[in-house]
């Protein structure tokens, strides 16, 4: 059906899977996955750790170990490229020790045409590489590098098909991650995700339901719902539905949980939606809306299709009647042709909405993007002295509304003990605000008050209630 894996297909994977297990059964192989990049990728990186296990192989953290070494990239950022090159360059040792070690690298780096030929012709040593469209066919590649099988360089369809039923390995026993879409209809003209994810792709709803369900039922306390977009979710689907149904949908299931949605762009959040979140005390916490820019003029040229009033008055309607929720951003920097009025304008914006937090970003060309050629590119000391002043405003910002926390009781998710103190324990808010406290019991996985009693820039401190 349309943009969906048939089952044949997955058939076909599956007894991959099978012979890759009577393969390597009882051997001790063991794999390593090495995730750069989003949540998306993340989410990628559990399905592939998934079909790994079920083929035989025992994960590991120790590269050095492992019988079969994946790369899961980003393209968003050159930093991120940069380093996937460099965590497959230090492969190479491990390959001349051991011949039979299998190499793959995948994600949305290797959906680029001119990446997939410098793996080919510069990495010979890497046994194959995939897009995120052909994630369902690890088990075949797996299975062909175990036979001798040619090296393989799979280019991704133009429209990729969605695989229901791979297995999933969460990284966490408390906290996932649901893909409910894929791909973008957006092109943004900085961004490479319409390009190496495809256009947009969204899941059935009764499919989204059933693992939101499961999850529920397995005492999952926060569910991430992701998507380049997901407030376009719904809309290729022959029977047409929306973002704000599927929330409906999702409050009905009983339990105790919260729910995020990452990410919307504001030219489709609409009142419904907007509504649905606010209806929902799982929903109600925070929203993460993309800014950009504050310059009217720079949002035109990123192709965003939206002004600044209309952002600003969808942050009214999220804020009205729910003043305490936790608004982010994403925020780029040095965009070609941004003058030092458009970047005043963007510190305009910060000061007025008030943001909790921040994602921002110095502008990274991306080749094959309409922005990486545009005229007016931004110098890079001129880029860095105007990003290092966006974070100073928003720093000041941020510390700010976390000090008129102090003493305040909120209910958190603790995510475990601090790396440098036992007694220590890190959590979040349903805001995503970070808070520490001391405990001498463990209580990982589990909703807790704690009442905050000091604030800096990005953290909260407290004691349990």
């Amino acid at each position: 059906m349309g943009n969906f894996v048939s089952a044949s297909e997955l058939k076909t994977q599956n007894e991959y899977i099978k012979k890759t297990a009577a393969l390597i059964g009882g051997r001790g192989k063991r794999a390593f996955v090495f995730t750069l990049g989003c949540q998306q990728n993340e989410a990628d990186s559990e399905k592939i750790v998934g079909m790994l296990t079920q083929m035989g192989y025992t994960m590991t953290d120790n590269e050095e170990i492992a019988d079969v070494l994946i790369v899961n990239t980003c393209a968003i950022r050159e930093h991120a490229e940069k380093r996937a090159l460099s965590i497959v360059g230090r492969f190479k040792h491990y390959k001349a020790k051991n011949p039979d070690v299998i190499i793959g690298v995948c994600g949305c780096m290797t959906a680029q045409e001119h990446r997939r030929e410098h793996f080919k012709r510069s990495y010979h040593y890497v046994n194959f590489t995939f897009g995120t469209g052909a994630l369902h066919r690890l088990p075949e590649f797996i299975y062909n590098a175990l036979m001798g099988g040619k090296r393989y360089f799979d280019k991704d369809a133009q429209t990729p098909e969605i695989a229901e039923g791979i297995e999933i390995t969460r990284a966490s026993t408390y906290r996932a991650w649901v893909s409910i879409m894929y791909g973008c209809n957006n092109f943004c003209t900085y961004c490479i995700v319409p390009y190496v994810r495809g256009r947009e792709r969204s899941r059935k709803m009764e499919d989204v339901i059933a693992e939101v369900k499961d999850l529920v039922k397995r005492g999952y306390r926060e569910i991430t719902l992701l998507g380049q977009n997901v407030n376009s979710y719904g809309k290729d689907l022959p029977e047409k539905t929306s973002i704000s149904e599927l929330l409906h949908e999702i409050s009905k299931i009983e339990g105790d949980f919260w729910l995020h949605l990452m990410t919307s762009h504001p030219k489709d959040a609409s009142s419904e939606m907007i509504e649905a979140i606010k209806d929902s005390p799982r929903t109600s916490g925070h929203f993460h809306l993309p800014l950009q820019s504050g310059s009217d003029e720079i949002l035109t040229k990123m192709n965003r299709h939206y002004d600044l009033e209309k952002y600003l008055g969808i942050i009214n309607k999220l804020r009205k009647d729910n003043e305490n929720i936790t608004l982010t951003t994403d925020i780029i920097v040095g965009f070609p042709g941004e003058s030092d009025e458009d970047f005043e304008k963007t510190l305009d914006v910060i000061k007025k909405v008030r943001y909790d937090s921040v994602f921002s970003f110095i502008y990274s060309p991306r080749k094959g993007t309409p922005a990486a050629s545009m005229e007016n590119q931004i110098p890079e000391e001129i880029k860095h002295t105007r990003y290092d002043e966006f974070c100073r405003v928003q720093n000041d910002i941020s510390k700010e509304i976390n000090e008129s926390l102090i003493g305040k009781t909120v209910r958190v998710l603790v995510d475990g003990k601090s790396k440098s103190n036992e007694q220590v324990y890190t959590s979040r808010t349903q805001g995503n605000k970070i808070v520490h406290f001391e405990c001498d019991k463990d209580l990982t996985g589990n909703f807790i008050n704690v009442k905050i009693t000091r604030a800096d820039t990005f953290n909260l401190f407290g004691e349990i209630i």
